[in-house]
């Protein structure tokens, strides 16, 4: 995978917004929090990291390529040195997982913004003739 597709995998995950923070870090979050985050410059030390259950986090720190994220370890988010490191399937599920359980986390009221934002959209679509 490269960013393109990641950037494309995690905006087609439901209710998935993206913003530029910290100068040069795309953040994809769900209800303003981020569950990803690829580097936009080339020249650090990581290309990506996100975040993963307890389990997966000790898994992963073990493989070449992969580390304890900056700042982050600490919720369990692992960094990849490379996008490579992971085959693209890992990664999308992976991602997935990272998605899930950041949508677990939110508010009750944030969850059911989310889905009356979704179900007003499905609504104005317009009917067939």
């Amino acid at each position: 995978m490269d960013i393109e597709s990641v950037r494309s995998f995690c905006l087609s995950l439901p209710h998935v917004d993206e913003k530029v923070q910290w100068g040069n870090d795309l953040l994809f979050r769900i209800g303003e929090k981020m569950f990803a985050v690829v580097s936009l410059e080339p020249s650090l030390d990581h290309c990506m990291s996100f975040k993963c259950t307890l389990e997966k986090f000790a898994e992963l720190v073990e493989q070449d390529g992969i580390y304890p994220a900056p700042y982050v370890a600490r919720y369990h988010w692992v960094a990849l040195k490379r996008f490579d490191a992971l085959p693209a399937s890992e990664l999308k599920e992976l991602l997935r997982t990272a998605y899930g359980l950041v949508y677990e986390k939110l508010p009750g009221n944030t969850k059911r913004q989310l889905e009356t934002v979704k179900a007003a959209a499905t609504s104005k679509k317009r009917p067939r003739r």
